[in-house]
């Protein structure tokens, strides 16, 4: 026995020792440099004052750094950098005032300017901080009355208070003082002067009202900036009192200040600057509380009567008395008054001013134009008179040089189009634009067209005709000349119905010739027609037997174009619920929730009955979004949910884990193939619906890490060898604790959920053999509870539809091969938020027959903005192929690129700037969002 455990002692030492020798063979010898981040902080640490700090700093900065030491250089600076004490910087740089030079005393108060914002709750430090910049404000250099200007307007206090703080410094009149300097001998500081009183007015602190007579002083100053300046403070003094009044100069009238500051900035439209002229007319635009003759006073160049002073009738009579004219009676009309302007006479709005609006449209500069056609939609908006009398001026900016201003024109008359009524003459001019090369222009002019309204049937036929010319010049306009008459015919169904007969060649005893159902111009006005006959039904009986069946066949085919017609001797076809029912009852919102709350009780189902509860809830709720178009977007959202769920039943089923791996290939493939198609899912619901919020995000995640570790099972119970597993297992673990830094605070609501009950047993997964790692998350699965997904107010899917190519074409593009052919695509793009920069969209991807993908992300520029939730992109996609043997087909579809970062939220606390390694900067993947259209291509060989 004394043997054995002396042989045992023996085996065991020498283990022990060979594996001590191992140890030490594996170890290697490391030379490392001296880390640049201890040396910085051992310097700082060092400092005994801020004048010791910055000597280490600059010897510091004279230094060269290495790549991998920048990284602890940045955190010994940031956190030197928070532990700086602002009052001691300010005890540091006080007493160095008096000593500088000018340039040096400018930067010292700009620096004390940042002490202050940095302690707005010290009122000692604010206070000393006012009397410092008063007493510099007699300094003989402009830079530093600057300064000390915009110190005032930064941090003075309006509150005269005559106590005192403990230094005995009191509070000032900041206004006064600053409105000193308005008459400052340099422009500069006038204008500084200025800025102050504004950025006081942005801290909310009021205005006095006698700072208007001193802005008021300064319109006629000789600077521009001086004068733009003045321009924002008398129309925030207007803002602040609008019913104040104020007298007018060398006469005793009065009128209210916002007239009058209305009637000056008017004056300043017709400045010698361009940059004046441009304020001036933007914020004449924001004026709302005029008087309604100042306002029409701006569309007439001659001075309106009811803007002079008038004299009575008894004073009229004593001056004709006076002079001794009377009217002899021998001539017609030689007593009728004369419209002679009395020099004498007191006008309420200076000559000047009269016909800014004129003056703005007709300005040289185009950005003057452009600010004043802005002006005139704001105010026309707010005033139906004044959006009546300022139609025509618009209409003749439809004719403008710049094809800006002529746009913004069009987009003014759209917003304000509810107000006005077209006549003719006016409605001549704007379908001339038709005419327009610029196809933005034309769409931009169809949806003007869609919202206006016409006075006479003579002018809808006058618009039909000229939309018929256009249709013929440019056939690519054909869809938005379609949608254009649709609305046209649904606004004007009394107009239309005259027109009928002579529209559709009917004859009262003759049958006339069908005409062509693929004649886009006969198309566009059975659209006019049957979008009017939905409201009057006295129209259908004016139709002939082949435009009942042309109406079926519009019907199915253009089903967004042409409604649903109550015709004689047939029934109604709609699909929409009534939205009378809607308005009422609400029963769609009503079942959708039903059908939300049934599922989630799923807890309490076995397998079986889970799956086909599921399986009935996505076919309702995909049915309800087919049959009510605004709960489409929250019913297909929550339908990819519960689809998400489903396949994640489905995959944890008892049969496929029950048994060996080898012997249940085929389900451990549909498993892998379900965790693939929950990931994809997810992207979807977070990326292609707009209006998604936190509380939504957090759960899509949530099932997306559900879907990972579906993939280590799988993977686990496939792969051979225990190496593949650890990478797999540390990957995962990571993203479980990405997971909870990002989401720390909607921890609380995930109760009994998979990440809660992997959280709790994060410890024990951190030590445990990657066979014990996947055995916990399986239960786990299976055990977690359902989540809850709360639904968004508001939320839409983006979609998008491509109208060219059409993909009917039978006759390939032929080209060149090794040449490019350019292949137009138009597209129109709904709820995609921010497609230039935030959703990036990665448009037309072209598969080619030998299996190479093309990608092109097109330029900003390519994007129009029609209409809030919809875009417009109208691009090209530049083909190169070597030569085939015969044309082939191509498929071009939308993709809409993400990155899982995007809607992550940013954690402050994450040490050093550190970011997961599964959250990427560039784009992660894409999701198509339109179908597919097949385009015909002939690469054909080059002649030699």
């Amino acid at each position: 026995m004394a043997a054995h455990l002396k042989k045992r002692v023996y085996e065991e030492f020498t283990k022990v020792v060979q594996q001590q020798q191992e140890e030490i063979a594996t170890k290697k010898l490391r030379l490392t440099k001296p880390s640049k981040s201890a040396a910085l902080h051992i310097d700082l640490c060092k400092a005994t004052s801020p004048a010791d700090a910055l000597q280490y700093l600059l010897q510091f900065a004279r230094k060269p750094v290495e790549a991998e030491s920048v990284e602890g250089v940045v955190r010994i600076l940031l956190e030197h950098y928070y532990k700086l004490s602002p009052f001691e910087i300010f005890q540091a740089n006080f007493p160095s005032l008096s000593l500088e030079s000018h340039q040096v005393l400018a930067q010292l108060l700009d620096t004390l300017l940042a002490i202050g914002t940095k302690l707005p709750e010290n009122q000692a430090i604010q206070m000393r901080l006012v009397d410092v910049a008063c007493k510099h404000l007699t300094d003989t250099s402009h830079g530093v009355r600057n300064k000390c200007l915009q110190l005032l307007g930064n941090l003075g206090s309006l509150e005269k208070s005559v106590t005192k703080d403990a230094e005995g410094l009191a509070a000032r009149d900041v206004q006064k003082i600053i409105g000193d300097y308005f008459s400052d001998q340099d422009p500069r500081v006038r204008t500084a002067a200025i800025k102050a009183m504004l950025q006081l007015h942005e801290r909310g602190l009021k205005l006095h009202q006698t700072i208007y007579n001193q802005a008021c002083k300064l319109l006629s100053d000789d600077y521009e900036q001086v004068r733009s300046a003045a321009v924002q403070l008398i129309w925030v003094v207007s803002q602040l009192y609008p019913e104040s009044i104020v007298p007018i100069p060398s006469s005793n009238e009065e009128i209210r200040l916002v007239d009058d500051a209305f009637g000056k900035i008017c004056h300043m439209v017709s400045d010698g600057s361009w940059v004046v002229r441009v304020q001036a007319a933007k914020l004449l635009g924001s004026m709302e509380q005029v008087s309604s003759h100042f306002l029409e006073q701006t569309l007439d160049k001659k001075l309106m009567s009811d803007l002079r002073r008038k004299r009575t009738a008894h004073e009229r009579a004593k001056e004709l008395y006076s002079s001794g004219e009377f009217s002899s009676g021998r001539k017609w009309g030689d007593d009728a008054p004369k419209e002679e302007v009395d020099t004498g006479a007191v006008n309420l709005i200076e000559s000047g001013a009269c016909g800014a609006f004129v003056h703005g449209l007709e300005d040289e500069m185009y950005e003057v134009r452009i600010a004043a056609v802005e002006a005139l939609c704001m105010l026309a908006q707010s005033s139906p008179s004044f959006a009546e009398k300022c139609l025509d001026f618009l209409v003749d900016m439809f004719n403008d040089e710049i094809e800006e201003v002529r746009l913004q024109s069009i987009h003014t008359m759209r917003k304000i189009s509810n107000n006005i009524t077209l006549r003719e003459d006016q409605l001549d001019t704007v379908l001339a634009v038709l005419e327009d090369s610029s196809r933005d222009i034309r769409e931009a002019l169809h949806e003007l067209l869609c919202c206006t309204n016409v006075s006479t049937k003579e002018g809808i036929h006058l618009a039909l005709v000229e939309l018929l010319k256009n249709l013929t010049k440019y056939p690519t306009d054909r869809d938005s000349i379609w949608k254009c008459l649709k609305f046209l015919g649904s606004r004007h169904p009394t107009l239309v119905l005259p027109l009928v007969p002579e529209l559709l060649s009917t004859h009262p005893f003759f049958d006339t010739a069908e005409p062509d159902m693929d004649d886009p111009a006969y198309i566009a006005v059975l659209v006019l027609i049957f979008n009017a006959a939905k409201t009057c039904p006295t129209m259908p009986a004016l139709f002939s037997d082949h435009t009942f069946r042309h109406y079926a066949y519009l019907r199915d085919s253009l089903s967004h174009l042409v409604p649903a017609l109550r015709l004689p001797g047939r029934k109604l076809v709609s699909s929409a619920v009534s939205p009378s029912i809607i308005s009422q009852e609400d029963p769609s919102q009503q079942f959708l929730q039903q059908s939300l709350e049934r599922v989630y009780s799923l807890q309490h189902l076995d397998p079986q009955g889970a799956q086909e509860l599921l399986e009935f809830t996505i076919r309702d709720l995909q049915r309800l979004g087919e049959l009510q178009s605004e709960l489409a977007g929250v019913a297909d959202f929550s339908a990819t949910y519960l689809r998400c769920q489903l396949l994640l039943i489905k995959a944890l089923q008892e049969k496929l884990w029950n048994v060996a791996a080898p012997l249940y290939l085929k389900q451990s493939d549909l498993a892998s193939a379900a965790a693939k198609q929950i990931m994809e899912e997810t992207y979807k619901m977070e990326f292609m619906y707009s209006g998604v919020e936190n509380k939504q995000v957090v759960i899509i995640h949530h099932m997306r890490l559900q879907a990972k570790a579906l993939q280590l099972i799988v993977t686990a119970r496939t792969t051979r060898g225990l190496d593949p597993l650890f990478g797999m297992c540390e990957k995962f673990l990571q993203e479980v604790d990405f997971f909870q830094r990002y989401f720390i605070a909607d921890l609380p609501h995930l109760q009994d959920s998979f990440v809660d009950k992997l959280l709790d047993l994060m410890p024990r997964l951190m030590t445990s053999k990657p066979a014990e790692v996947v055995k916990i998350l399986q239960t786990m699965l299976r055990q977690s509870a359902f989540l809850h997904l709360p639904l968004p107010e508001q939320i839409h899917k983006a979609s998008a539809t491509i109208i060219e190519p059409a993909g009917e074409s039978d006759n390939p593009l032929r080209f060149t091969s090794g040449l490019v052919v350019a292949l137009d695509v138009d597209a129109t793009l709904e709820h995609v938020q921010d497609p230039q920069n935030t959703v990036k969209v990665q448009v037309c991807r072209v598969l080619y027959p030998d299996g190479q993908a093309q990608m092109i992300h097109p330029k900003p520029a390519d994007f129009r903005n029609p209409g809030p939730g919809r875009h417009r992109l109208i691009t090209q996609v530049y083909l190169s192929h070597t030569a085939w043997t015969e044309a082939c087909q191509v498929e071009v579809r939308l993709l809409l690129a993400y990155n899982s970062s995007a809607r992550i939220p940013k954690c402050p606390w994450m040490e050093g700037g550190e970011v997961s390694p599964q959250v990427e900067t560039n784009i992660e993947g894409t999701i198509p969002f339109s179908k597919p259209v097949k385009v015909y291509i002939m690469p054909k060989p080059a002649r030699r």
